[in-house]
């Protein structure tokens, strides 16, 4: 695994005890604490279907189920990566500490972890073991596909584009990145049916690495901290797609726990319409950056919203007529382009404790911003005038400004495993 740079030790004042939960901007925007008193994705199996998980993680215990491992170390918990460990904190960290007040907290965090192990040959994805992967945890109850990975390999009527349809028939969200190198969605995400997720910075601007196309929304991926095994502090700080598509499973997760009795069509329907462009101005649904607009898991948790055909809006031949209900229905021949498998996290920044001047830098925008008021939906198919948590926009709301940790827009590494 390569690094892509070394996070400074900075002399600053620290805003808490822990400078990763500080660091956890899109908590903030999305207004955590409130969203968690309508879900926490109780009762809801995600499936992470990447480098493994490492249950022992001091921020992941009691959340991550026995899983598969399809290499041969039969050992779905083990991550020499690092990846696997980083998505499922995102999706159902609890941190850890006095009530749970130091490390990671996931958007879901009573969600359920299933992990998949995949192996690679050499910078290259092994396409039949993580299709095999999503077929595994579809039969051993994920209602939620996390797939923080790209497959050029994956395109339609592949033997993983026949695993996504074999999860979408059995009532399965599957949510995949749309990519990290500016071209167009690359498969999974490119299927039909699939949630292709973008990546949005701290000032909720489309981060410009995000692949772009059949969009079906946005969400945070820039400079996220997350676990790592791997990493002497247990933490980095990450840029990528799979960060925002961690986030959007959760999300999911967060809405499957809430409506049991929708369909996976009529979730995706709710986190489509609840999205929204907010300050971005003059973007039409859907767009090419941002789909449908950034996801708001308060508005998704508690908009009125109709709950919409069985198939919802992006399977072809949904019978929903809404003009903010369709997107990425068809497939994009061009995001074959993708020459290698791999995972949709840009690059990794080792955590050894020095953001506290970031998150300072970070604290004071927002406290700047909170007189101001965001800049409504703009045409996006969310409600306007309300922040990317979801709730109604008042002199206090967000988004904050934007703010660049450190080490941020660093290279891309030669290569992923999965």
């Amino acid at each position: 695994m390569a690094l892509t740079g070394i996070l400074l030790l900075t002399s600053a004042p620290m805003a808490s005890a822990d400078q990763v939960r500080d660091a956890q901007w899109p908590l903030t925007v999305y207004d955590a604490e409130k969203v968690w008193k309508a879900s926490q994705g109780e009762g809801v199996t995600v499936a992470v279907i990447d480098s493994g998980v490492d249950a022992s993680h001091p921020d992941l215990t009691g959340q991550v189920l026995p899983g598969k491992d399809f290499t041969n170390a039969d050992d779905p918990h083990k991550d020499d990566d690092g990846h696997g460990t980083g998505m499922a904190s995102l999706i159902a960290g609890h941190g850890h500490g006095a009530n749970g007040s130091s490390g990671v907290v996931g958007l879901a965090p009573k969600a359920k972890i299933l992990p998949i192990r995949t192996g690679s040959n050499g910078d290259k994805l092994n396409t039949t073991e993580w299709a095999a992967g999503v077929r595994y945890a579809v039969d051993h109850g994920a209602t939620v596909i996390n797939l923080s990975l790209v497959d050029s390999s994956a395109y339609p009527g592949s033997k993983a584009a026949k695993a996504i349809k074999y999860a979408q028939d059995h009532d399965a969200v599957v949510v995949a990145g749309a990519g990290n190198d500016a071209g167009t969605v690359n498969y999974p995400a490119a299927l039909p049916g699939v949630v292709a997720v973008s990546a949005v910075d701290q000032g909720l601007n489309f981060w410009s690495k995000s692949n772009t196309g059949n969009v079906t929304v946005a969400a945070p991926g820039v400079e996220t901290p997350q676990a790592d095994p791997t990493s002497a502090s247990g933490y980095v700080v990450a840029d990528g797609t799979s960060g925002s598509t961690a986030y959007v499973s959760a999300i999911v997760a967060l809405l499957r726990s809430k409506y049991p009795d929708l369909t996976a069509g009529q979730i995706v329907n709710r986190l489509v319409k609840s999205a929204s462009f907010l300050q971005h101005e003059g973007k039409k649904a859907p767009d090419r950056e941002l789909g449908y607009g950034i996801a708001r898991p308060g508005t998704a948790l508690t908009m009125d919203i109709p709950k919409g055909p069985k198939q919802g809006p992006l399977l072809k031949g949904s019978s929903s007529t809404s003009t903010n209900s369709a997107a990425g229905s068809d497939d994009s021949d061009s995001s074959t382009h993708a020459k290698k498998k791999k995972k949709s996290s840009s690059g990794k920044i080792f955590l050894f404790g020095g953001i506290a001047a970031a998150v300072v830098i970070v604290g004071i925008l927002v406290a700047v911003l909170r007189n101001r008021r965001n800049g409504g939906n703009n045409g996006g198919p969310g409600s306007g005038g309300a922040a990317p948590g979801g709730y109604p926009s008042q002199p206090g709301a967000y988004p904050p400004g934007q703010q660049q940790f450190p080490g941020s827009g660093s290279p891309q590494p030669p290569q992923w495993r999965p």
